[in-house]
């Protein structure tokens, strides 16, 4: 049903666009938009047009969007898939968003049968094959990657895009055997190198947050590649080298050009 899906993507592109006054406000906003070719940016208005379309943005708690709200989710959603190609997010829809941070019942058993309930208060979560979930508030830290923010939006579609090949472990969809290998050597490495930096009490460009997990070193590394690239690529340039390869897209260059 391909031809059916290229058919319909057509015709929203023929009736609705960005238009050049919000993409400069958006990127006035998200800096890291600037340097992209005339090309790829034609490419990433059309994509944003087409995961509005496709996805369910809902805000909750009375909270409403407006469309540079919504704009700009979909641009930094569609940002890391730009070589990839939307259908990466295809098999899920809603995209929920909460006023502020939210919290979220957590359960688990430990070795010795005891059975553990805590709350955990979030800015984002991601679900497999289910909605992706993001505090409005969060979003105001997009573009402040570089001074100890966070990127929430990039964060949850990086984990998205983790949990193509399973379970989120910092080990995305590769097209090859070797080429998963070579990526599980090379990240392994890299995050046990940060995580001896964390444990030793050293300062990090990276948030601490991403030693929890390899799922969160490789969410919270993305986020890094795409807003602040040459200080990824000066503190890890063999993970800023996976990614490139990943994600089809080398920031660092873009953005100095």
């Amino acid at each position: 049903m391909g031809w059916l899906r290229d058919w319909k993507r057509k015709r929203v592109l023929e009736k609705h666009r960005i238009d050049d006054a919000l993409w400069r406000r958006a990127q006035k906003h998200l800096p890291f938009l600037r340097g992209l070719s005339a090309d790829e940016e034609r490419r990433l208005k059309d994509f944003a047009v087409l995961f509005l379309a496709e996805k369910q943005l809902t805000p909750v708690h009375g909270l409403s969007l407006s469309e540079d709200d919504r704009v700009e989710i979909a641009l930094q959603a569609c940002l890391p898939v730009l070589e990839l190609g939307l259908d990466w997010y295809d098999g899920w829809v809603g995209i929920v968003v909460h006023p502020s941070d939210f919290h979220v019942q957590r359960k688990e058993t430990g070795e010795d049968g005891v059975v553990h309930e805590w709350n955990d208060e979030l800015a984002g979560e991601s679900w497999p094959g289910g909605p992706v979930v993001l505090s409005w508030e969060a979003l105001d830290d997009s573009g402040s990657v570089a001074e100890g923010g966070a990127n929430i939006v990039i964060h949850e579609f990086a984990h998205k895009l983790d949990m193509m090949a399973g379970e989120a472990d910092g080990v995305p969809p590769l097209p090859t055997r070797e080429a998963r290998e070579h990526w599980i050597k090379v990240f392994d490495a890299e995050f046990d190198r940060f995580c001896k930096s964390v444990d030793a009490g050293q300062d990090t460009f990276l948030d601490p947050y991403a030693a929890e997990h390899e799922a969160e070193f490789f969410a919270v590394a993305s986020e890094a590649f795409f807003e602040s690239p040459n200080a990824l690529r000066g503190d890890y340039p063999r993970l800023y080298e996976l990614f490139t390869g990943f994600y089809k897209q080398d920031p660092a260059r873009r953005l100095s050009s």
